[in-house]
């Protein structure tokens, strides 16, 4: 009987010795070194029902953007006038303000939300430390006993059946390692999470912020065109129907200038080096649609006369004073500019020309900000300015053309009235492309 569990014992022994030896490659592989957050002085619990405050508080913000947009939407309908115009900027004013306090809402949410994965990473990583002490000191007990023979562990006891109840706890043990090593492994990859949510919330957090300094700018720029817009007209009725007048001549003067300039350019375009019309490459550049005039000989442009009889170049968007504009695809900004800083110059005012790998470019006119430099990297979507009404605009909308890029160029035409000093983007006739063909 005594060989039979001693036999039974070897076998045993031989697979005691194997799971120490997993056990010891598995704890040097999940010790792994766990940064501790700063502990946070509120709980879980206290967190959430913050988050759950700013969120409520939020849905009253977006409220209260949507009912501005509203009404901004509707006077844009109504006749052109300056009481119309200072009404407009005031309600864009007032959304711009409540898009503030909605961002820093979400900045704030964002910050609770690290919080609180600071408490949970704290959590787990006691978690980890306190398992990391069981197993060690289970192995440490493991260890010193498989370090008896069979024979000493007999004669150490007073009687067989009590060794035999040693090697039975010693199983057990090996059982309860089991069981801690899952939880192990289990609360490493809950922290993993953790922090990689974190993370993630981190970079939120910078794009908040950098969101919420562009708004502040939009609402200062905002402020600067009521004023100047006053002191122009001195809130005269008849003295703002004057500066259209004189914003019109000259605009028109500007398109015979431009039309006579691409006219001579004469610019070979391969045609077939751009994608097919209806492949649907480009995005909107708005995340809310409603073209307000589109390609081409539109009514608008031949009722009155408009673009010296060739046509809308591109499509207008409704947008409202600070609306975001993204890029429409991947790729480099070709140039920016700003036609405003001649004086009379009625044109795109501050514009964005982004150049795509597929043989077309972009541009995005009549922002009140760009935040985008020359040269920069972008990709679909990302965020080249807000939107206004700079330069020839009679009202706040996003001017959106696309090219062929081999026709366009961006010059300075030398023998324009008005904009002779400042960048204009310029392309041969042949390279304006109906932007409806490509979103």
């Amino acid at each position: 009987m005594l060989g039979i569990f001693y036999s039974k014992n070897r076998e045993g022994v031989a697979g005691k010795i194997l799971v120490l030896i997993f056990l010891l490659v598995l704890f040097y592989a999940l010790s792994v070194s766990v940064p501790v957050e700063a502990q946070s002085t509120r709980s879980v619990d206290e967190l959430k029902a913050s988050i759950a405050d700013t969120q409520n508080k939020r849905a009253e913000l977006e409220k209260e953007i949507a009912r501005y947009q509203d009404q901004i939407n509707t006077l844009a309908k109504n006749a052109d006038s300056l009481a119309n115009t200072i009404k407009s900027l005031d309600l864009s004013r007032k959304k711009i303000e409540a898009s503030i306090l909605l961002t820093e809402n979400k900045i704030k949410a964002t910050n609770l939300d690290i919080q609180r994965l600071g408490i949970q990473i704290n959590e787990k990583s006691n978690t980890i430390s306190e398992d990391k002490d069981i197993i060690a000191k289970t192995f440490r007990d493991v260890y010193k006993k498989e370090s008896m023979s069979l024979v000493e562990t007999l004669l150490s006891k007073d009687s067989i059946s009590v060794a035999s109840d040693e090697i039975y706890s010693l199983l057990k043990i090996q059982e309860g390692i089991a069981e801690t090593v899952d939880k192990l492994e289990k609360a490493k990859q809950d922290l993993e999470e953790n922090k990689r949510e974190t993370e993630k919330k981190k970079s939120q957090l910078v794009a908040l912020r950098a969101e919420l300094r562009d708004q502040v700018r939009v609402l200062e720029e905002s402020k600067k065109e009521k004023n100047k817009l006053l002191a122009e007209t001195k809130n005269q009725e008849s003295a703002y129907k004057k500066l259209l007048a004189e914003k019109k001549a000259k605009h028109d003067e500007f398109e015979r200038e431009l039309f006579q300039y691409e006219s001579e350019l004469r610019i070979a375009i391969n045609l077939k080096g751009i994608p097919s019309v209806g492949s649907k490459v480009l995005s909107w550049p708005l995340d809310s649609v409603t073209i307000t005039q589109y390609f081409g000989n539109t009514p608008f442009a031949t009722a009155y006369n408009r673009y010296n009889g060739q046509g809308h170049n591109g499509i207008d968007l409704r947008a409202s004073i600070g609306t975001k504009v993204k890029s429409a695809l991947g790729g480099v900004v070709k140039a920016t500019g700003n036609t405003d800083l001649a004086k009379g110059c009625y044109s795109y005012g501050k514009w964005v020309v982004v150049q795509h790998p597929n043989g077309l470019s972009t541009l995005y006119g009549h922002l009140s900000l760009i935040t985008v430099n020359t040269g920069q990297a972008l990709t679909t979507g990302d965020v080249i300015g807000y939107s206004g009404s700079t330069g020839y605009s009679f009202g706040p909308h996003l001017h959106f053309g696309v090219y062929a890029t081999e026709g366009l160029r961006m010059v300075k035409n030398p023998k324009s009235k008005y904009c002779y000093s400042v960048v204009i983007p310029s392309a041969d006739l042949g390279a304006y492309l109906n932007p409806l063909s490509y979103l």
